[in-house]
């Protein structure tokens, strides 16, 4: 079943202490659709760009079986651009710039055929914009799916309490859960939140991993130990695009597929962190996905 992708295509620049890159592909829609498309093929993009956004990047999602319709591209202007740097621990990151370019105005508009989309990924974005793309779905899709952050907690906290009374997935990390929710533990954070409206809630722990709640019920899935982690950038969306792209595909909702689903997108994300922007996304191999799931596997079976 198609997926619609509502998010950030963006140039980012980025340092960490193993190296330094600038001006490369990003965007929280970005990460989202390459992950999915190693599940699904059917996708669709609602973003903005500027004129100076390579078409060669464009081509290459169509490619993955992405809908570009959606894309508006602003003759004159420049894309959305970010820049940050990550402390020695990975886990931390300072902004340096973030230059909001073509995003200031973005009045997102569904092409014919999007608005009956079954799955939505609301990717980071304001809640306004969110809440926007819901709005014009023309009948209530099966499953919604929300990322937000901190920042919009900060700044525009009741635009997103209204979202998220409308959607059935959210996807945040262990500190907005608890920003949130007014609660430390993470289980009393899970049962608060559902009280504002979603049926399902993850929590990302980063290198710690992800849990998945639903009603009582809890799922675990590990982070895969790397050897080498560089650029953890997008890795959040990434995982997003895979949790997602594989729940589309297999169109099934249920506590049992959405704990699959975690597994995919925690696989898809141990790549991404592997180098900097797109750069180990863009080459994963189906033999290298199964064999990555096969180590969650392996990580986490026993018997008793």
């Amino acid at each position: 079943m198609s997926l619609l992708t509502v998010g950030t295509v963006a140039f980012d620049s980025i340092e960490t202490p193993f190296g330094k890159v600038d001006k490369v592909i990003g965007g929280a829609a970005t990460y989202i659709l390459w992950a999915a498309s190693y599940f699904n093929r059917d996708l669709q993009l609602v973003s903005i760009i500027g004129d100076d956004w390579p078409n060669e990047e464009i081509m290459a999602l169509q490619q993955r079986g992405v809908d570009t319709r959606g894309l508006q591209i602003k003759e004159g202007e420049k894309s959305f651009f970010w820049s940050g740097r990550y402390h020695d621990n990975m886990n931390q990151r300072d902004t340096l710039v973030t230059d909001l370019n073509v995003l200031a105005d973005f009045d997102p508009a569904l092409p014919e055929g999007y608005q009956n989309t079954p799955y939505v990924m609301l990717g980071n974005l304001t809640p306004e914009i969110q809440m926007a793309v819901i709005k014009q779905m023309e009948q209530r899709p099966k499953l919604i799916a929300l990322d937000t952050m901190n920042f919009w907690m900060d700044v525009a906290m009741e635009s997103l309490l209204q979202v998220i009374k409308e959607i059935d997935v959210l996807i945040i990390n262990d500190e907005e859960a608890r920003q949130l929710s007014g609660e430390y533990s993470l289980m009393k954070s899970a049962l608060k939140i559902f009280t504002l409206g979603p049926k399902y809630l993850v929590i990302k722990k980063g290198e710690h991993g992800a849990l998945l709640f639903h009603e009582h019920d809890v799922f675990f899935a590990p982070a895969l130990p790397l050897l080498e982690v560089k650029d953890p950038t997008g890795a959040g969306d990434t995982f997003a695009g895979g949790f997602m792209g594989y729940i589309a595909e297999s169109d099934d909702v249920s506590f049992q597929n959405m704990k699959r689903a975690l597994i995919y997108g925690s696989a898809m994300a141990s790549f991404c962190v592997e180098e900097f922007s797109l750069d180990r996304l863009q080459g994963v191999t189906e033999q290298e996905l199964d064999d990555r799931v096969g180590q969650f596997k392996r990580l986490v079976h026993f018997d008793i």
